[in-house]
């Protein structure tokens, strides 16, 4: 069985148990930073929507600072609540900003109220 090690993300701080091997494959293409899943798919799609000519590293700054907006500066940063504000406020980006190719990642819009 494969070796499990807690690792903490760099974008959001949410903190994953996870194969030697997968941190390893997820540092080696973020630059040697640790996201969890759901900032590694916020990365890629900005990735794949920005307009402008941007390097990765630039992508995960920038998408660290949105993160950062939502953290409390209180010791419960990461409360359920506040990770559930987050992942609504990336879907509603993500349906609301069309891709370079025109097409949206979702197959139809939901409401997310």
């Amino acid at each position: 069985m494969a070796e499990v090690e807690l690792v903490k993300c760099d974008g959001c701080g949410l903190t994953e148990g996870c194969t030697l091997a997968y941190i390893a494959s997820v540092r080696e293409k973020f630059e040697g930073r640790w996201l969890c899943v759901l900032c590694s798919e916020a990365v890629n799609d900005e990735t794949v929507r920005s307009e402008e000519d941007i390097t990765t590293n630039d992508v995960m700054d920038r998408h660290m600072r949105f993160c950062k907006q939502f953290k409390s500066p209180s010791s419960h940063a990461n409360t359920a609540e506040e990770l559930i504000s987050v992942i609504r406020h990336l879907l509603r980006r993500t349906l609301e900003l069309p891709r370079k190719n025109g097409s949206s990642s979702l197959s139809s819009p939901t409401s997310f109220s």
